[in-house]
């Protein structure tokens, strides 16, 4: 009986302290559907890197002085192609994790959590998915719309009243944690639909990508964000 061969999940270390990098490695290979393609601690050498390896992965941190710096987040983003980003972070300051989620990342995993944690965001963010804490996310929602005048949240009332029920119901899924091929599963309808509802509702709310639907959708009231740690 022959096994089916899976490509492992390619992922990035991008820290300036050896140690850490080395831990990190440690945790990631000892899964089997995981490999470490390659880790730097400065910028310059992090973005030929990512260019050369191809990661599907890139996890860093915010190190402005090894050039680690929020700024230099996007170009990371964009050196990475189709790579998505995780946050190892020591920090509790909610104003640096809405940085990072403002930057491109779509995936936060504290230093004092256990490795099983950082092994289970590497999987959901790989998977398209978001890996954010149900008390951090309350966080950065709260940061982001909480104090807003009446005359600032019209327009986004407005924009809520512009989605059809189809929408609203994709919006709940993806809250629920669904990916598109499931959301698609669960409404009978074709995944490529479902892009094309994403899109409309992108447009429609002033929102980029899936996190800033799932803070936007959190903040409203127009789902429940399951997206839990442990």
């Amino acid at each position: 009986m022959t096994k089916t061969s899976i490509e492992p999940i390619r992922i990035i270390l991008l820290n300036n302290l050896a140690l850490v990098r080395a831990g990190i490695r440690l945790i990631v290979e000892s899964q089997p559907d995981m490999k470490v393609v390659g880790e730097v601690g400065n910028l310059n050498e992090a973005l030929s890197l990512i260019a050369v390896s191809r990661p599907d992965i890139i996890l860093l941190k915010h190190d402005p002085e090894n050039g680690f710096g929020f700024d230099v987040f996007p170009e990371i983003h964009k050196a990475g192609n189709q790579a998505r980003m995780i946050l190892v972070t020591g920090s509790n300051d909610r104003q640096t994790y809405l940085q990072a989620v403002q930057r491109g990342v779509l995936g936060i995993v504290s230093k004092t959590q256990p490795p099983e944690a950082l092994i289970k965001a590497i999987r959901k963010v790989h998977a398209g998915e978001v890996w954010i804490e149900h008390s951090l996310m309350a966080d950065l929602v709260n940061h982001s719309f909480h104090g807003q005048s009446a005359t600032a949240a019209d327009p986004e009332v407005e924009s809520i009243g512009q989605l059809c029920e189809r929408e609203r119901e994709i919006i709940q899924l993806i809250g629920r944690g669904m990916k598109n091929k499931q959301i698609a599963s669960q409404l009978c309808i074709a995944e490529t639909t479902v892009r094309h509802y994403l899109t409309s509702i992108y447009a429609k709310l002033g929102v980029a990508d899936r996190l800033e639907l799932l803070v936007f959708a959190h903040s409203h009231g127009l789902t429940q964000v399951q997206h839990k740690m442990n």
